[in-house]
């Protein structure tokens, strides 16, 4: 492919990913594996290079552009070699005319700046946008981390968590043997924190409430040593069901599973009303921390769905809450660094449970906000998460 037919490949990309985002639709990533199906004439350098230029735009824009010719020709305004492919070849875009509508704003949509935690400076608002790292857990249960990196010389160990390794972007991490033997699993750096500040052991009786694919799930599993009661629940079947070949590769016998129906999960949780050492709940959210991994979810953020989740965040506490034992813990995280979802949602917890208070964790990172902790791409490395650890009198 010239390079002006890839300029338009990308703006067909882009314009297929606006509709999703308004509608709902797929993810991003999903719609670049369609669109390069669907056009096998593509090499891998094209696919590279159209992917490279629609992700820019992406990222260059925190509101939807109304079009995706829109942004490109405003990205062609900022940058000459993009001005220059707007050539009205065949296969390429049509030359831009003067009074062309161009996309307009800045990377982060205004709306939300005022929602972010006070922590979230000039230089953490970049951050967000970065290329983020890719990060490895080690699994206990089969190996030490020494052990692994010397498999693996392009590791760097990574000393904010005892199983962290940091690899390459772009490191094929499917088709290597340690990942299918279980030796390890693909987990940001702030997941295996939120991991370390739950300080579960062996024997313990345990919750992960929100267990999702169980990526948190298979890290308590290793740090219990696959002893005592380890439930992974979610009221996604589709989700939960992923844990399963996870669980058997990582050996994590422990681990058992309960699908939840909304808006029962307290009866069907009832046996372990009270039970429960410690209490996992890994929220829904807005996914603002994870801006730099999906940013077009940028475009799918509203005060509305800011309202619903944080509604369903407060309605996971109080279910949390209700499994723990005295002298229990629960750990509450949101992948999110908007203050309403993390400090404001445990400060009004803690307001309206009495029978509770905080302890702030013992972990290698994160900066103090409200009673619990940020984590934040700038100043740890990791993706942005809050999460606070809560004790039951």
């Amino acid at each position: 492919m010239r390079p002006a037919a890839r300029l338009q490949s990308a703006i067909e990309l882009l314009d297929a990913i606006l509709v999703a985002a308004k509608e709902g639709g797929a993810s991003a990533d999903q719609l670049a594996k369609t669109f390069f199906a669907e056009r096998r004439y593509a090499g891998s350098k094209d696919r590279r290079a159209v992917r490279e230029l629609a992700w820019k735009a992406i990222r260059r824009f925190g509101e939807a552009p109304a079009t995706a010719r829109s942004a490109f020709v405003a990205l062609a305004d900022e940058d000459e070699e993009i001005a220059l492919l707007f050539d009205g070849s065949d296969y390429g875009p049509a030359a831009i005319a003067p009074d062309e509508l161009r996309a307009q704003g800045g990377p982060l949509p205004a709306w939300i700046l005022p929602h972010f935690s006070s922590l979230i400076d000039e230089s953490e608002r970049l951050s967000l946008l970065d290329r983020a790292p890719f990060d490895i857990r080690v699994n206990a249960l089969k190996g030490t981390r020494e052990e692994v990196a010397r498999q693996l010389p392009e590791a760097e160990m990574l000393e904010q968590s005892p199983f962290a390794l940091r690899l390459p972007a772009g490191f094929p991490a499917d088709n290597h043997p340690l990942f299918g033997a279980g030796l390890v699993e693909v987990q940001d750096l702030g997941s295996q924190l939120i991991v370390d500040a739950c300080a579960v052991a062996a024997g313990m009786t345990v919750l992960d409430l929100c267990a999702g694919a169980g990526g948190k799930t298979l890290g308590l599993a290793a740090a219990m040593q696959n002893t005592g009661k380890l439930i992974a629940s979610d009221t996604n079947r589709n989700r939960l069901q992923k844990l399963q070949p996870r669980q058997i590769r990582a050996g994590a016998s422990c681990i058992q599973t309960k699908l939840l129906d909304p808006g029962h999960e307290i009866v069907m949780l009832s046996e372990l009303s009270g039970a429960c050492d410690l209490v996992l709940i890994d929220a829904p959210c807005s996914g603002s921390g994870t801006w730099r991994r999906n940013p077009e979810t940028r475009w799918r953020l509203n005060s509305k769905r800011l309202d619903r989740v944080r509604a369903e965040q407060e309605k996971l506490l109080n279910i949390g809450a209700e499994m723990v034992a005295p002298g229990g813990h629960l750990v509450y995280a949101v992948c999110s660094i908007i203050a309403d979802e993390g400090r404001e949602q445990v400060a009004n917890f803690l307001d309206t449970h009495p029978k509770w208070r905080a302890v702030y964790p013992s972990i290698g990172a994160g900066s103090a906000d409200g009673v619990g902790v940020l984590l934040t791409p700038n100043h740890d490395g990791s993706d942005g998460f809050f999460f606070a650890r809560l004790m039951k009198l």
